[in-house]
């Protein structure tokens, strides 16, 4: 079935997070994986957290991009989806005040 003319084809909605395969060396991915434990963060999210560094560091990370998650899992909203977390532009949470 054809659309009729003047209407737009029906389009699929946008994906929300850019989907791509990584091969790293074994010894690379453990130190990652590690790191992130340290920092509370899964392997993806490190990975994600020190590729928006880079590129903000060197003038080059798209002011359109959205704000990174904040760490742990993202809270419910009310209608089921996840809410965006609460951190700093960097994934770091907000400072609150209380040292720690």
């Amino acid at each position: 079935m054809s659309p009729e003319a003047g209407q737009d084809p029906p389009r699929r909605p946008p994906q929300q997070r850019k989907q791509v395969l990584l091969r790293l060396d074994p010894q690379v991915y453990e130190a990652l994986a590690r790191w992130a434990g340290e920092e509370l963060r899964s392997a993806n999210a490190q990975i994600e957290f020190l590729l928006r560094r880079a590129l903000a560091d060197t003038g080059r990370l798209p002011g359109s991009a959205g704000p990174i998650r904040g760490r742990g899992r993202p809270r419910k909203a009310e209608g089921g989806s996840p809410e965006r977390g609460t951190g700093t532009a960097d994934g770091q949470p907000e400072a609150d005040g209380s040292g720690g």
